[in-house]
């Protein structure tokens, strides 16, 4: 059971990390709308996650024989990771930011990120709950 917990925890804390690397992405994207020639970058969210948590290999690297290992470490992005955004129309400037399509992204990215982190606070509180109850009884 603790191995399931540990596990469940681990993957959340990955998601956690993932989630702020690319809200922060986004955040220069929007910061950057302005900017000649910016390119608006973004990450395939699965896949680092998969490749975070050790289900899918990255480029170069070895499969894991345990989860966890040899993995990056939390928040950690390779460039290869990190995405050029698709432009929905070309700017006078080379500018790739479109704001709607980042505006969207940043409010979804943010709803993400808190419902990740009200699942790590639920299930730490529910287990500090089990072992109070423990104790008591």
């Amino acid at each position: 059971m603790l191995n399931r917990l540990t596990d469940t925890l681990n993957f959340q804390t990955q998601a956690l990390s993932l989630r702020a690397e690319r809200q922060r992405l986004l955040a220069s994207n929007i910061a950057n709308a302005d900017t000649p020639g910016y390119q608006a970058r973004d990450i395939d969210f699965a896949r680092a996650l998969r490749e975070a948590t050790g289900d899918l290999p990255t480029a170069g690297q070895m499969a894991t024989t345990a989860r966890g290992h040899m993995s990056p470490a939390a928040g950690a992005l390779a460039d290869s990771q990190k995405q050029y955004a698709l432009q929905a129309q070309t700017n006078l400037d080379s500018n790739g930011v479109d704001m709607d399509r980042e505006r969207a992204s940043f409010a979804d990215n943010t709803v993400k990120y808190e419902a990740t982190l009200r699942f790590i606070n639920g299930a730490v509180r529910t287990t500090l709950d089990a072992m109070k109850s423990h104790n008591a009884g």
